[in-house]
């Protein structure tokens, strides 16, 4: 259903699958058939874990109970018994400008020697700053997906929702003097025998970051989304447009970025509002 009806994306339903196999252990029998009492004893076996790991859960769960009552496979629908932690959206971890841009030009002066590893990686560095992209979606680039002067990518995110991404004239530059070098095949950024995992982008990123001295627990492809994301709207970008290029179905999450610059929404108020000037 999930695959067929609403159309989720492969780490999704590697995700379900993967809850869903936990709560078969904990509960020692198959998770269709579940008892009430059974699924109340979850709260506490899973008391040791993340609040996010247990909501997450117990999401699943409350999917799958919910689509076995639709079908007619139960008479019950039991998930309200399931355990709703309190959960607390942690601010995004972000980096300065001044940062990312010391990783941009240590990754550039690297790739002046040509080498390809150095190339492909300012390439990689370029679209992740440059373009939000989430790390599954970088490293799964065809190899002909971004077309040289298109300043936009047209990309197949989450749910395989379609959208538009910017790329900068030194995105484009770097994927160029990448793609002089590129090995062949199918993806822009290839790796063993499909393309680059997500995992080696990890260690990537991080060790670009330890080359110009940046903590390298502070750097992840993700926290240069969230770089891409909070510098842009504190050059001016509003939440909807924000919104539509991180591909975020729900407006409540781009809101999140909004902290990181409260001072100029304040200086907004004060100068634009009407009753700021009521005073002069």
């Amino acid at each position: 259903m999930l695959a067929a009806e609403a159309g989720a994306a492969r780490n999704t339903l590697l995700a379900y699958r993967a809850d869903l196999e936990a709560a078969r252990k904990a509960l020692g029998g198959p998770v269709s058939s579940a008892s009430v009492e059974a699924l109340k004893s979850l709260g506490e076996q899973w008391s040791d874990l993340a609040a996010s790991t247990v909501a997450r859960r117990s999401a699943a769960l409350r999917r799958f109970y919910g689509f076995l009552f639709d079908e007619g496979f139960r008479s019950d629908d039991p998930s309200s018994t399931l355990p709703r932690p309190k959960l607390s959206r942690p601010l995004p971890r972000i980096l300065d400008p001044d940062e990312v841009e010391r990783m941009l030009e240590g990754a550039a002066e690297k790739a002046q020697g040509e080498r390809p590893v150095a190339l492909r990686n300012l390439a990689l560095l370029e679209l992740l700053y440059g373009s939000g992209l989430r790390a599954s979606e970088l490293v799964s680039l065809p190899r002909r997906g971004v077309r040289p002067g298109s300043p936009f990518l047209i990309l197949a995110g989450k749910g395989g929702k379609e959208r538009l991404v910017p790329v900068s004239d030194r995105a484009h530059a770097a994927i160029a003097a990448w793609d002089a070098v590129h090995p062949g095949g199918k993806w822009l950024f290839p790796g063993g025998k499909a393309h680059l995992s997500r995992v080696r982008l990890f260690q990537i990123v991080r060790a670009m970051a330890a080359d110009v001295g940046i903590a390298p627990d502070r750097v992840s492809p993700h926290v240069l989304r969230h770089a891409f994301a909070t510098h842009l709207l504190s050059g001016g970008a509003d939440l909807r447009t924000l919104q539509a290029l991180l591909g975020h179905s729900d407006i409540a999450t781009t809101q999140i970025y909004t902290h990181v610059d409260a001072s100029r929404l304040v200086e907004l108020v004060n100068a634009r509002h009407p009753l700021a000037r009521r005073g002069d």
